[in-house]
């Protein structure tokens, strides 16, 4: 089951955290991986990872927000069977103190940067005759997370995408779902505690962890399991669903 031999799957952001653990998994069932980073040296091992296992796998440098970058590396690969909208960069603030930039660059690239995706990858799955398309959201946009303004409205809009994405291409067999994971402990997630939060590293770390009923965080491995099943042809009845994955966030929080 779950095994996505001869497909060719697109995963944005593929090169570390949930992007990395889901380029793995997918090539593991038999994909080949097409990963869309920024960083070079992050997807370039992830490449690397994936073909000593013995799976296929590619790199492209490749800014999402870039619609022309993005457009011109889909059509680089022609048949794509699989997008996962996975590259995504976060931001604490409430309204009246985020400014422009912060949120020009919050909607740039978890907004535009689905977008862009979706643009390019549609046109080539019509052609293909169908797709499955996973766009990562976030708990964020199912409740309210306080200092989380330009994030949450971000994955909102993800969320809208997905409902008119699936409900435009029901005829074209084109399948379209998200995920929506609460707090994962991800290299993303200690950089972002580094930075935003110094001198209490440790105390926020716990924090997360036991702000989620089940007790810690998830990892990685866990969401890329829930992404590979929605995107396995035995998920081919599910399209147009959030898929919460949360440790009891979102119902067991009170």
């Amino acid at each position: 089951m779950f095994q996505l031999t001869n497909k060719i799957a697109v995963i944005t952001g593929g090169g570390s955290g949930i992007g990395k653990a889901i380029s793995l998994l997918f090539a593991r069932q038999g994909a080949t991986v097409h990963i869309l980073e920024l960083n070079v040296e992050a997807s370039k091992e992830a490449v690397k990872q994936i073909t000593y296992d013995g799976g296929r796998a590619f790199a492209h440098v490749c800014d999402v927000t870039n619609q022309r970058e993005v457009l011109t590396t889909f059509n680089k690969i022609k048949h794509i069977d699989i997008l996962v909208n996975n590259a995504g960069i976060a931001h604490v603030g409430k309204v009246e103190n985020t400014s422009t930039e912060d949120f020009d660059r919050i909607l740039n690239v978890n907004v535009k940067g689905v977008y862009n995706c979706l643009y390019a990858a549609v046109p080539l799955m019509k052609a293909k005759g169908q797709g499955v398309i996973l766009n990562m959201s976030s708990i964020a946009a199912l409740v309210g997370i306080t200092d989380r303004f330009a994030y949450s409205m971000s994955k909102g809009a993800a969320q809208a995408m997905t409902l008119s994405v699936a409900r435009d291409y029901l005829h074209d067999h084109i399948r379209c779902n998200s995920i929506s994971p609460a707090r994962v402990h991800t290299p993303f997630v200690d950089g972002f505690i580094a930075k935003n939060y110094p001198d209490r590293q440790e105390e926020m770390v716990e924090k997360l962890s036991a702000s989620q009923p089940i007790g810690r965080m998830g990892t990685p491995e866990e969401v890329a399991t829930l992404a590979l099943f929605l995107c396995s042809d035995e998920a081919g009845f599910i399209t147009g669903c959030d898929y919460p994955i949360d440790g009891g966030f979102i119902k067991l929080n009170n």
